[in-house]
């Protein structure tokens, strides 16, 4: 079980030795496990330690209370305590070796004796090695040093044993493999695309978390045609498996699943702050409309008309069903209702209304629109791609000269409200709002107009609109 030589030459952060000591100095053991450890191997900065213990909740919890300024008990039910030692936060949990009623998911607690019975529990073999504090004694008794040389992901029981007691496991593997570059040992890949069907009992608020921290990875891509590829997909994103038949119009893909798959790499290519959740999200979905909006022409062409609007509407849906925030579904469905917008500029040319309105219209998503249209554009056709970075260069710039004429990032109206009040003597109503809205879309018509200009075209607009003055705003 052990190897003394490769815990030497792990290095743990100084703040877990001292922990390590602490418990010691108590008469119990203290690893270092999971993650941490993994990454220590991987020589990655290791970060959100992770320990366990002989010490049952209550002696662990003594412990901390002496040698913490703060404790917690949230996870006592559990046998998790944590605490704020020597001003890092850490978490301490007793060896596990729990059942689970493979129904709900929800484990029945049940307390080891042993760290290779709580090792055997976790997810991954590269997650369930273990280094004694502060002796450094490595613990590897399911494999995860030769998994990890050969980039495998693995369970350390059966797959199908792990994947019964949580499902989300699946997901959890695709994840890791996004993450870390490993592939899938393959009898680990063949439960999950038999088990697939076991992620129903899974809450869509855990499968959320889960497919973010895959499509915030390094590659995501390869984490998401595992999905799709297992069927895991099928079960809470069946849009995206969908697109794997579906030609485009151009013909110039395999199909329409790889050219978004392209596209999200693209986005990826062009992130300057991070990975960018909101992007990731619209590029990987923003063609999901075209299964739904497929017409076949005569000659045997292929059109997608609308795919926008039907994307928009289908991305809304599904992340709301999966709980995620509004503001990210609000973000993300704007993205995709507008990406096509700016094709046939070049040719077509746009009046300086039609930049006002792109740019009113995407608002505060105006930048990640850029960054989307942009890794669109996947041709294999290099006249073409270099044509359209260039009017898509000449339409950054057209939008940064109109911007510095005019503030488009707040365009409203020539005249407030009280002042469309005073001016046709109306009460607060709705009356209003309509002069509002009248007034704004002439703002983004003609630019900036001068107050004489726009109360002359408001009171055209009232007289047209049969809009008098209320006896009881005289």
């Amino acid at each position: 079980m052990s190897d003394n030589s490769s815990g030497k030459e792990i290095t743990v952060p100084p703040i877990a030795d001292e922990l390590g000591r602490v418990f010691a100095d108590g008469g119990y053991e203290l690893h270092l496990v999971g993650g941490p450890v993994r990454d220590a191997v991987l020589r990655r900065t290791v970060s959100d330690l992770d320990f366990t213990t002989d010490a049952r909740p209550e002696s662990t919890e003594a412990i901390l209370r002496a040698h913490c300024s703060t404790v917690w008990t949230t996870g006592a039910d559990f046998g998790t305590i944590g605490g704020l030692f020597r001003g890092e936060q850490v978490e301490v949990t007793t060896f596990r070796a729990d059942a689970y009623d493979r129904v709900s998911r929800n484990p029945i607690v049940q307390y080891g004796d042993n760290l290779v019975d709580d090792l055997e529990r976790r997810d991954f073999t590269v997650n369930a090695m273990a280094v004694s504090l502060p002796g450094h004694e490595f613990a590897d008794p399911f494999g995860g040093l030769a998994d990890l040389a050969r980039r495998t992901i693995r369970t350390p029981a059966s797959p199908e044993s792990s994947f019964a007691d949580d499902p989300l496991r699946m997901l959890r593997a695709a994840r890791f493999a996004a993450q870390l570059g490993f592939g899938i040992d393959p009898e680990t890949l063949d439960a999950m695309r038999r088990m697939a069907p076991e992620l129903g009992r899974i809450t869509a608020e855990r499968i959320r978390d889960e497919f973010t921290k895959l499509i915030m990875a390094p590659d995501p891509v390869v984490g998401l045609r595992i999905l799709v590829d297992t069927g895991l997909a099928e079960r809470f994103l069946p849009e995206l498996p969908a697109l794997r038949m579906e030609i485009d119009e151009h013909a110039e893909h395999k199909d329409v699943y790889e050219h978004s798959l392209q596209v999200l790499r693209n986005a990826i290519a062009l992130e300057q702050e991070g990975p960018d959740l909101q992007l990731r999200l619209a590029a990987l979905l923003h063609d999901i409309g075209k299964p739904e909006t497929k017409d076949v022409v005569a000659g045997g062409g292929v059109t997608f008309h609308h795919h926008d609007v039907a994307g928009a509407r289908l991305a809304r849906r599904r992340m709301r069903e999966l709980r995620f925030p509004k503001s990210d579904v609000q973000a993300v469905s704007l993205l995709i209702s507008l990406h096509l917008r700016f094709y046939g500029y070049g040719e077509a040319g746009w009046t300086d209304s039609a930049v006002r309105r792109y740019v009113t219209d995407a608002g505060a998503q105006l930048e990640r629109l850029h960054l989307l249209v942009r890794s669109d554009c996947t041709t294999r056709n290099r006249r073409k791609a270099e044509r359209l970075r260039r009017d898509y260069d000449a339409f950054e710039d057209r939008i940064a000269r109109i911007r510095a004429e005019e503030d488009l990032r707040a365009v409203r109206p020539d005249l407030d409200g009280n002042a469309i009040m005073e001016l046709l003597g109306l009460p607060p109503g709705p009356e209003v709002g309509r002069a509002w809205a009248f007034l704004k879309e002439l703002r983004l018509e003609r630019g900036p107009m001068p107050r004489e200009e726009a109360e002359s075209e408001l009171r055209a607009w009232a007289a047209r609109e049969g809009v008098a003055p209320r006896r009881d705003a005289e």
